[in-house]
């Protein structure tokens, strides 16, 4: 289904959001992994580089924000409701937002090789200076409808 028809779905069951917007997205790497715990409710928060919101020149999410996150084929798979949104130093990132990512085992120490390993990539193809503690835009969210 594609992003529209999940919006216009959702607006007749909840018409209380009729003229709201949303974002359509997908996870920048595993996507159709991420998008599945996302629709389990295992995934409940997010994590990306602030940096990378400038360089984009992207609006930073919102609470309250709608999301409609898509598998790798653009398909939506269920609408998120932005309920948290935090800026923290990389190694403040807390064990509880580890958890709440719901990838891998779900412990700090994962999160943060993984994100480690993302975020130094993505610096890197932005010719962005990576540092131990850049600035991590810590999201949380809550599945609104699928």
């Amino acid at each position: 289904m594609e992003a529209k028809q999940m919006w216009d779905n959702f607006i007749k069951q909840h018409p209380e959001y009729k003229g709201s917007s949303y974002n359509a997205w997908s996870y920048g790497v595993l996507i159709n992994q991420l998008a599945e715990l996302t629709v389990k409710n295992i995934k409940t928060a997010t994590a990306s580089a602030y940096e990378l919101y400038a360089v984009d020149n992207d609006p930073l999410p919102q609470v309250n924000d709608f999301n409609i996150i898509l598998d790798s084929k653009n398909e939506a798979v269920c609408i998120t409701k932005t309920i948290k949104v935090s800026i923290v130093p990389f190694l403040e990132v807390s064990e509880e937002h580890a958890f709440k990512e719901g990838e891998g085992d779900r412990s700090l120490e994962s999160w943060r090789k993984e994100h480690t390993e993302l975020f130094t990539q993505w610096y890197e193809e932005e010719n962005l200076e990576i540092h131990d503690n850049i600035p991590v835009v810590c999201e949380e969210f809550k599945v609104v409808y699928q």
